[in-house]
């Protein structure tokens, strides 16, 4: 068989060498010899497939996944493959002689987009660009376009040859994972912070618990003179204030100490309801309405309050000339895959809504960062709502927060339902039980740190107890081992090494009758421990270590 050359036409060369990178992309060996062959790139036998200018028709009418088509100098349409009759959505009869910048957009035909394409091609000797294009029935698409110009012989410009390609599911796919990286590094930004704020929190309760002990003693032991009096005072405010600051970053980091059981909404909203109109001012209306009917919610009521506190504090500053504040509730049974990435179940929906001056898109989507806030220097935080937020995810629900500028913001707090056991926990009546507040018991005091440690057993000793210290749980064993007769034990939870969830299971394996009492800043406590752990939270005074004591010892007396 007589084998030739191939050879191609200017206008067929010039569409064909365009397509050459897309050969890797078309199934099976024979599409690309043949493709490389009509290119002039291999020898290949004499076939009866016609002239040149048939293969390359061919060669175009098979790429149905590529709009092909040809331009005149001016850009009016002089070809169209079936490819371009799919992506674009006109037949050759509706689209030859028509200007190509029928496919743009409005406001890049307006800008001039055409044009400059062809200026492009024409200056550099090829145009690409990606962009929205049109088809037929209005719908845009994402397009891949390459145009070349063809020359003749003599150099002239003969046309363009021009290549459209529909990427729109390329594109969204990579909108997509860009917004799911994003996504993974905020979460992992927001963690990151969490772990940090909880550790920083932790080790400053520790502090304030120093500090305010120290001044709770110095107090008893200072002469009785009301200037001495006022900076004891001044000083035990400002340690409060920091305690509460340390209460938010725990609860944003969600590793706040939380007395979770059910609690009723309609009573917890009524109990507070004049606190929210005092909060809010005058100027400020204030409507409730909750149904009776609402389902009790699993939650620590006294944080619950806190949380509405701050979101009602957040919308008296959104409102500085007045408005209106709306509180409601509504139960919900919600979905797996839900929208607010809660689990299936029942929920209560308890809204906050302002008239205030709202929030823009940005600015919501920080507004539960810790420390980020709009409002002036020393005016917050910066912790409130992301304080709201952490309480909520770790009491298994969520914060929703919707606003705009100019039209108020509504603040969702999604709660779990109580089941009907939890209820009846909550609602069961407990028996009266003599306070026990005996004096001189042998305490074992158990704390890594030097500073807390002596405080504690000095309280302890101040109310007439007997103390010994240790350092660490390791040195705490080693006392028991030569001393068991303690009456209780008051140990911290977090020291290296051995914890004192694991250190108070040492100690009940080798004697299960100590009652003991564990003192923590920090939720590390688990789900479900063996046993039931009386919590003492830090920081304390000599007045929460009582009745610590107090709950502990009534227990293990029945």
């Amino acid at each position: 068989m007589r084998k030739r050359r191939a050879g191609s036409s200017p206008a067929a060369g010039t569409i064909l060498g365009t397509l050459a990178p897309l050969l890797s992309l078309l199934p099976g060996k024979g599409w690309k010899q043949s493709i490389m062959a009509i290119l002039g790139k291999e020898e290949i036998p004499q076939a009866p497939l016609g002239t040149m200018d048939d293969q390359y028709r061919l060669l175009v009418d098979a790429l149905t996944d590529y709009a092909i088509y040809m331009l005149d100098p001016h850009g009016y349409i002089a070809s169209w493959n079936p490819g371009a009759q799919r992506l674009k959505g006109y037949a050759a009869s509706e689209i030859l002689g028509q200007h190509f910048s029928k496919f743009y957009t409005p406001e890049d035909s307006a800008a001039g987009s055409p044009e400059m394409a062809l200026a492009k091609a024409l200056e550099f000797g090829r145009f690409e660009r990606e962009g929205w294009r049109i088809r037929k029935d209005g719908r845009r698409f994402w397009a891949s376009v390459i145009i070349d110009p063809i020359r003749g012989e003599d150099g002239a410009l003969i046309g363009f040859a021009k290549i459209t390609r529909d990427i729109t599911e390329r594109m969204t796919a990579e909108a997509e994972l860009r917004a799911t990286r994003e996504a993974l590094f905020q979460a992992q930004k927001m963690e990151a912070i969490g772990q940090l704020t909880g550790g920083i929190a932790h080790d400053f309760n520790n502090l304030l618990m120093a500090i305010l002990s120290s001044l709770e003693l110095a107090r008893k032991r200072l002469p009785d003179d009301p200037k001495l009096a006022r900076f004891i005072d001044n000083a035990v405010q400002g340690a409060n204030r920091g305690a509460s600051l340390t209460q938010r970053m725990l609860a944003f980091a969600r590793r706040q100490t939380l007395n979770a059981q059910a609690v009723h909404v309609p009573a917890l909203v009524s109990g507070i309801k004049d606190l929210i109109r005092r909060s809010l001012g005058p100027a400020i209306e204030v409507a409730i309405d909750i149904a009776r009917e609402i389902d009790p919610v699993m939650a620590d009521a006294n944080q619950l309050e806190v949380a509405m506190l701050n979101i009602v504090v957040n919308a008296r500053d959104a409102m500085p000339n007045g408005g209106s504040l709306f509180i409601t509730a509504r139960n919900a049974e919600i979905a797996s895959g839900n929208d607010h990435d809660l689990a299936a179940g029942r929920f209560v929906c308890l809204s906050i809504s302002d008239t205030g001056s709202g929030m823009d898109e940005e600015t919501l989507a920080r507004a539960k960062e810790p420390f980020f806030t709009t409002k002036g220097i020393g005016k917050g935080t910066g912790l409130g709502l992301s304080q709201v937020h952490g309480l909520l995810e770790q009491l298994g629900g969520r914060l929703v927060l919707r606003s705009a500028p100019a039209s108020g913001t509504t603040a969702e707090l999604w709660l779990p339902a109580a089941t009907e056991n939890e209820i009846v926990a909550a609602g069961g009546e407990q028996p009266d039980q003599a306070a026990v507040t005996p004096r001189g018991l042998r305490i074992l005091a158990v704390d890594d740190d030097a500073l807390v440690l002596m405080n504690t057993a000095a309280m302890l000793e101040d109310m007439g107890h007997m103390v010994k210290e240790a350092g660490s749980a390791q040195e705490a064993m080693k006392i028991l081992a030569q001393e068991s007769d303690f009456d209780i034990i008051i140990t911290d939870m977090a020291m290296p090494q051995m914890n004192g969830l694991d250190f108070a299971r040492a100690v009940w394996r080798d004697w299960p009758t100590v009652p003991i009492l564990l003192a923590t800043g920090y939720a590390e406590l688990p789900e479900k421990p063996e046993r039931r752990l009386h919590i003492l939270s830090k920081p304390f005074g000599q007045r929460e270590l009582a009745k610590g004591i107090e709950a502990v010892l009534n227990e293990a007396l029945g």
